[in-house]
């Protein structure tokens, strides 16, 4: 049932009814909302409020823990594992709670045909949501366990009790596993929101290091992402565009390329093309044949001239982040500045993949997309079949947080296995696709302004964002490159932006400082000549970014230490531990002053002001010769709350903090008025190994019983701030304009 070849597909029901806990099984219908996965959409609707985490929507317990007669217990999740180890840490949460070893449990993750639907993986949820609802689910089992023990022994409740091994006791010397009472108990009932948790202070596995369980295939090249996905009878698949999005091929000599040696179909539905063949070369050589196609633009053209011109120039709709009007005392010093990131591409080391099968009526699709239930809908849609007969399951890429190309991948896949019944079809886009057609994460602008009265406080601020959406995740086929093909074409989906408190373009705008007077407005803009979506931490990159330099800039304009104007104007007792904790480690009050080589700077913010506190302090190094800025050191303070795998926080904020410093020093997609023109790793260099910084410490404060707070993606801005404050310090210089590259570093300290 894990979508593994040679497997037969059946029904949950019949897969459940095999000897299991479970009688029947109930989910929650689909519905499109913005409701889990950080709001990009793809989203159940709440049925439950009352409930904990993602039991919100599906608050039935067999839809996320089944326990087999031989003890065996299966877990479900709808979140995906993205590299983030997620099935580690939902493992442990499920194994503390139902006090069993990690060892008796299986972990299912995002498959339509098995298991909830948690919207999409997303927006540092996985845990927030997925794991609040584990832990609730597995307590709950674990309190039915006991009472139908205690029911067949006829002793009372609390005098039985868990052994951690997967058996139950009484005081008085009986035993029983889990196996043995679960054939009396039924988990077709809610959850029950209050039902008592474990104390932290007896936690076995929840605040240790368990070892990751995607890691072996991944270190030994085994077969552990979708590319590596091989079926009996498998053909390879390419599709034929244009070199990026909004060109299109002229027309295509067809004629002679089904004659090709091993070239077994071309598949044909309106623009839409692609060749199959027997083997992956014969599918490459043919696709490069038919790329030599002369091309043309259809649509308007690409910003290739001045970025932030162009986005201030556009027609937007006005949205009110906040607008405060608290008395102050009159404002004596006032700085103003703008701030701007360019196109980013997601950069994924794997380019999109898919593997599609449409056998027996069933179309079953193997897709990294973060959102299966999404791409179930949208395959559906595009091949007009009923969602019943649609499977997706998610298998892992190498490398994407944000929408890439895997949902289109996953479109072309299904769009070609369905002219090849029986055949599974393999669909793998080409580097040069991947850079070209992907979605990506929307340049912005913002301009803010901020006045300190006599006394050194802030009473003024005023915060601007222009920005496309930060969300295009598909739910119909007009969403995917294959919907707006086919003939006739699927409409194209009305993009609107995810609202506040997640927020989008405006994601993180509203300050976690005590500020009395603030205006902040998010001037959205609704259409755009590039193909824009969601980027991991949305607009909370830039948004961190602004904020925190502003504080840095605010700080030097009056002769204060940066530090302490944060410390000053936070309320939030975690946030100043968090700043506090990470100005101890990096030993911010002895730091070296700037001297025009070496700098240090700080950054921080609570993501979303709902999720993860993260201060990042660095200190960085300039060549004055080659523009490179070295990183020297960087520390961070993490308060996560509650605490599952302490080596899993570090991992994501150590792979956040490398990603924001590749953005924020490399990283911009580049256009001439046709196409895209960043197609290769030369064109859109990332951080290599030998940039990376010499050392990262991360210090976790831990809030043990407290709820899960997301931190995959608390570290981006603050980083990307903590840098540019850096630079400054160094260099006595002020960038504002992202990428801080080697050219806009030697252009501006007067090194040619």
């Amino acid at each position: 049932m894990s979508g593994r070849p040679g497997m037969s597909l059946m029904s949950r029901r019949s897969f459940l009814a095999a000897g299991s806990i479970v009688v029947s099984f109930t989910f929650a219908s689909h519905a499109m909302g913005q409701l889990a996965g950080g709001g990009e959409g793809n989203a159940p609707p709440i049925i439950a409020p009352n409930q904990k985490g993602s039991l919100k929507s599906t608050p039935v317990l067999e839809a996320w823990i089944r326990v087999d007669g031989d003890g065996r217990v299966t877990v479900y999740t709808g979140k995906a594992e993205l590299g983030q180890g997620v099935r580690t840490a939902l493992t442990q949460i499920a194994a503390e709670e139902l006090d069993i070893g990690p060892d008796q449990i299986s972990l299912v993750t995002a498959d339509t045909l098995l298991t909830p639907n948690e919207g999409l993986t997303a927006g540092s949820h996985s845990i927030q949501d997925s794991g609040t609802a584990i832990q609730n689910a597995a307590a709950n089992v674990r309190m039915l366990l006991r009472r139908a023990a205690a029911s067949t022994w006829n002793v009372d409740e609390s005098t039985v009790t868990t052994t951690g091994d997967g058996r139950l006791r009484t005081t008085d010397g009986r035993f029983s596993s889990y196996g043995e009472v679960a054939t009396s108990v039924s988990l077709n009932v809610e959850a029950i929101p209050d039902v008592s948790l474990r104390d932290p202070s007896r936690f076995r596995l929840v605040g240790t290091n368990m070892r990751r369980v995607d890691i072996p295939a991944k270190l030994t090249g085994g077969a552990a992402f979708v590319q590596d996905l091989r079926l009996p009878g498998m053909l390879h698949a390419r599709v034929i565009r244009g070199p990026s999005e909004g060109t299109r091929l002229g027309r295509l000599d067809l004629g002679p390329v089904e004659a090709i040696p091993g070239v077994v179909k071309v598949v044909q539905n309106g623009a839409f093309v692609a060749v199959v063949a027997e083997n992956e070369w014969t599918a490459i050589t043919t696709l490069r044949h038919l790329e030599r196609t002369p091309f043309t633009r259809t649509a308007p053209p690409l910003p290739s001239g001045d970025l932030i011109a162009f986005l201030k120039s556009q027609p937007v709709q006005d949205i009110v982040v906040l607008n405060t009007d608290a008395p102050t005392s009159p404002p004596v010093r006032e700085v103003k500045a703008r701030y701007s990131r360019p196109f980013l591409s997601h950069g994924s080391i794997g380019p999109s993949c898919a593997v599609a099968l449409f056998k027996d009526g069933l179309m079953t699709v193997w897709s990294h997309s973060q959102g299966v239930f999404g791409v179930r809908d949208f395959v559906a849609d595009l091949l007009q079949l009923p969602l019943h007969q649609v499977r997706v399951i998610h298998s892992e890429s190498a490398g994407c947080y944000g929408q890439n190309g895997a949902d289109d991948a996953a479109g072309d896949a299904a769009l070609i296995a369905k002219a090849l019944p029986g055949r599974p079809i393999r669909l793998q886009w080409m580097r040069e696709q991947e850079f070209g057609w992907e979605p990506l994460g929307a340049a912005m602008v913002t301009e803010l302004e901020a006045s300190l009265d006599n006394q050194n406080r802030i009473v003024v601020w005023r915060h601007e964002i222009w920005s496309n959406r930060h969300n295009a995740r598909p739910e119909k086929a007009g969403g995917i490159w294959a919907g707006g093909e086919v003939q006739p074409p699927h409409p194209a989906p009305q993009g609107q932006p995810i609202p506040m408190p997640e927020g989008d373009g405006d994601r993180n705008s509203n300050p976690l400082y005590d500020l009395p007077k603030m205006n902040v407005v998010f001037h959205y803009i609704p259409e755009m000549p590039i193909r824009v979506s969601s980027l991991r931490s949305l607009g909370g990159y830039l948004n961190v970014f602004s904020i925190e330099c502003m504080f840095d800039e605010l700080a030097k304009a009056d002769g204060l230490d940066p530090l302490s104007l944060r410390l000053s104007h936070m309320k939030d007792d975690r946030a100043r531990a968090v700043m506090s904790r990470a100005a101890a480690e990096f030993g911010w009050a002895k730091r070296t002053p700037g001297d025009g080589r070496r700098g240090c700077g700080m950054g921080f913010a609570r993501y979303k002001n709902l999720g993860a506190y993260c201060a990042i302090m660095i200190e960085i190094e300039v060549d004055r010769e080659t523009g490179r800025i070295c990183f020297r050191r960087v520390v961070a303070a993490v308060d996560g709350g509650q605490v599952v795998n302490p080596d899993g926080i570090v991992n994501q904020i150590e792979g956040g903090i490398i990603q924001s410093l590749s953005w924020t020093s490399r990283e911009a997609a580049t256009f001439d008025d046709t196409k895209r023109t960043s197609f290769d790793w030369s064109s859109y260099p990332i951080l290599g190994f030998v940039d990376v910084p010499d050392k990262i410490d991360v210090h976790i404060v831990d809030r043990p019983g407290m709820p899960f707070l997301g931190v995959a993606e608390a570290a981006q801005g603050p980083t990307a701030a903590a840098l540019a404050n850096a630079f400054a310090d160094a260099t006595g210089i002020r960038l504002r304009d992202l990428p801080l590259s080697r050219e806009r570093v030697k252009t501006v300290i007067g090194v040619t």
